[in-house]
């Protein structure tokens, strides 16, 4: 099949997160992952939520009426130095899931305050 078009990259992930979740959201991606915040578009804001980013890579946490967390889809996050991180979060009170079952690559699993799934992960 010949297209017109390309695929760049993926320009932001969303999660969802309940109503009122945006304070719990900046204590844990700007308080403990160091993203930084967004403001949002003005259109935007009256939705709730919260918009991060770090390097080109945005993370948008949306309000979701019905809210049901991701507990199998989720973003992955490629680590330099996985295991510091691991320690930071565990020095934070946050849960790590370990998993080996990725050959090349050493990962965990933590939950975000919302109970969505995220994947940390070192190429080895």
């Amino acid at each position: 099949m010949k297209v017109s078009y390309m695929l760049k990259q993926i320009d932001h992930v969303q999660l969802a997160a309940p109503e009122g979740c945006e304070d719990e959201a900046r204590k844990f991606y700007a308080g403990i992952f160091g993203f930084e915040e967004m403001e949002k578009p003005p259109v935007l804001k009256k939705r709730g939520g919260a918009w991060f980013k770090f390097g080109s890579v945005q993370l948008h946490i949306g309000v979701e009426e019905l809210f049901v967390p991701a507990k199998k889809a989720h973003p992955a996050f490629e680590v330099d130095n996985l295991e510091a991180l691991k320690d930071h979060l565990e020095n934070n009170g946050i849960q790590v899931t370990e998993d080996d079952h990725l050959p090349g690559a050493s990962r965990f699993y933590v939950n975000d305050p919302f109970g969505n799934r995220l994947e940390f992960l070192e190429w080895k």
